[in-house]
């Protein structure tokens, strides 16, 4: 029985848009341990915004504070990359937006709680 390999050319860029989430890898702050967690997101070119549930409380979001770099993986391909805060009103409005336009107002509304940061990675 042959078995299908998918093309290892693909990469998380390509893969993002087919999934509604993806696991995020952090260095945690006292264990020094990586944690993972899924996490909405959403791709518009070759910007990545995550937005943290409980905004500053997060816990993953406090860790990318001390350590910026993350581990972004979508079933399976995956890469290391560099965290940036957004904090600014304007910029944070608008990745709030963008979140509401692809999971909809409603469930937004349901599982965030805090709409104070969001984070920005630029693909590669």
């Amino acid at each position: 029985m042959e078995m299908q390999v998918r093309s290892s050319k693909e990469t998380l860029k390509d893969r993002l848009p087919r999934y509604r989430q993806i696991k995020l890898s952090v260095t945690g702050r006292k264990s020094g341990k990586m944690i993972s967690m899924p996490v909405w997101f959403v791709l518009e070119g070759e910007k990545l915004y995550l937005l943290p549930v409980r905004g500053s409380d997060t816990q993953w979001y406090r860790n990318v504070l001390k350590n910026p770099s993350i581990r972004i993986d979508a079933r399976g391909v995956e890469a290391e990359l560099r965290a940036t805060p957004i904090t600014d009103a304007k910029a944070l409005k608008s990745v709030i937006e963008k979140f509401r336009q692809k999971y909809g107002a409603k469930d937004v509304k349901k599982y965030y709680s805090k709409f104070d940061v969001a984070i920005l990675v630029k693909l590669p």
